[in-house]
């Protein structure tokens, strides 16, 4: 029975994780970065809708007169 030849596997394995290596820096160079980011303000203007000028009162169908 032949013995396995091992003696490639070095060269195979460092160029596998080389390639793997390019092949994730070029993915990530794609994308462009914020170079300071800057937190946004949680401050929310007051801004009066509709309904809450005015007092509306919701019926409930139990509460309305018997028909």
């Amino acid at each position: 029975m032949p013995q396995l030849d091992t003696s490639t596997w070095f060269i195979t394995i460092m160029s596998m994780i080389m390639t793997l290596f390019i092949v994730f820096q070029l993915k990530v160079s794609k994308y462009l970065y914020p170079s300071n980011p800057e937190p946004k303000s949680t401050t929310t203007l007051e801004q009066l809708n509709p309904w809450e000028k005015k007092w509306t009162k919701i019926y409930s169908p139990l509460s309305l007169p018997q028909q």
